[in-house]
This record gives structure tokens, C-alpha cells and sequence, in this order.
């Protein structure tokens, strides 16, 4: 009884007891494309024109006897109605399909230009950081003054360094030569003595 009614809900379709013979919806989808695109030719109208226009022409002309279709044309209006029913479906078939590759192919661009903003805010974001780091970095006219400072001032300290060696060694000589340094000439940029030889403060 239980398993009864699991086969009768409703939620679930029905197993077929009838034996419908299968076909690939795949292959049948691309021969229906391929007949709508030929429909939608223009070798199509001009074929599908003649053959009509030699229909006439036969069953107008031609001896009574020989006559497959006479005048109202009856049979030609049952194959073009059957031709009619059967190209809508085909071509709605092909449209279908069609919509359904655009869908995909809308998708796949939605999620690649997705990816490409993300990209590009994160480029952005890159971009801002290295121009907010560039501007707390020296660049290189601030690094060419700062050295050109240093090199004046070390230019400087050796100028200095040099006279007061040639002082000392002055000095040292006159020492030993037995003259008072007191008698020779002060430079001007000695600031350690005055003028009465004592400290400066």
C-alpha cells in the first residue's frame, strides 16, 4: 500500500508504458538549423519560385491528359500548406537554439567583464597605493641637491682641515726653531685665540 502511494504522488511524473522511439536532440536541433538557414536563402525563394512557376505552366499548358494538377492547383496548395507547417516549428526550433547559445554567450561575457572590473579596481587600488608611496620617497632633483650640500660641506671640512695641519705644522716648526708663536700672524679663521694669545670664551 505504502509503495503505492510513493508511485502515485504527484510531485513525480509518470513512467511512460509506451515505448516512444528515441532520438538525439542534438543532431536533430542542428537539422533543423541547417534546413531554416537554407529557407532563409535567397537560392531558396528563387528555387522554391521556378518549381512553382513550372507547376503552373505544366498543369496550365500542357495536354489535359498530362495534367497531374489542374487548375486550383489542389494539390500544390496541400504541399506548400504542409511545407508552411513544418518550416514554423523548424525555425522556432532554430530560434531556440539560437537564444540559448546567446544566453550562454551573454553569461559568459557578464562573467568576464566581472572579471575585468575586478581587475581593473584592483589595478586601481595598486596604482593609488604606489602613487601615495611615491610621494613620501625623495625623488631624484631632492637627492641630487642633498648631495651636492654634502659634497660643499665635506669640501669645506677638508678646506679647514687642511690649514689647520699647515698650522699646526707652522707651529710645531717655529717651536722647534725657538720663536715665540705668539709672534707669528693669527688667521682670521682661527676662532680659538684672540688678539692677547688667551682662550676665547
Amino acid at each position: 500500500m505504502v509503495e503505492r502511494r510513493r508511485a502515485e504522488r504527484l510531485d513525480q511524473p509518470r513512467e511512460s508504458r509506451v515505448k516512444l522511439p528515441r532520438f538525439d536532440p542534438e543532431a536533430f536541433g542542428r537539422w533543423s538549423e541547417g534546413i531554416a538557414r537554407g529557407m532563409g536563402t535567397a537560392n531558396f525563394i528563387v528555387y522554391m519560385t521556378v518549381v512553382i512557376a513550372a507547376w503552373f505552366l505544366w498543369n496550365t499548358l500542357a495536354p489535359p491528359t498530362l495534367r497531374f494538377d489542374p487548375y486550383t492547383f489542389t494539390f500544390l496548395t496541400l504541399i506548400l500548406s504542409l511545407q508552411a507547417s513544418y518550416a514554423a516549428p523548424l525555425i522556432l526550433l532554430a530560434q531556440n537554439r539560437q537564444a540559448d547559445r546567446d544566453r550562454v554567450a551573454l553569461e559568459e561575457d557578464r562573467r568576464r567583464a566581472t572579471m575585468q572590473k575586478a581587475d581593473t579596481e584592483y589595478l586601481a587600488r595598486e596604482i593609488a597605493a604606489l602613487r601615495v608611496a611615491m610621494g613620501e620617497v625623495a625623488t631624484r632633483d631632492f637627492l641630487r641637491s642633498e648631495l651636492a650640500r654634502l659634497a660643499e660641506e665635506l669640501d669645506e671640512a677638508a678646506h679647514r682641515r687642511q690649514r689647520l695641519e699647515r698650522r699646526h705644522q707652522g707651529r710645531a716648526s717655529h717651536r722647534s726653531g725657538g720663536s715665540d708663536p705668539l709672534d707669528e700672524p693669527r688667521d682670521e679663521l682661527d676662532g680659538d685665540y684672540v688678539r692677547d694669545g688667551r682662550p676665547e670664551s
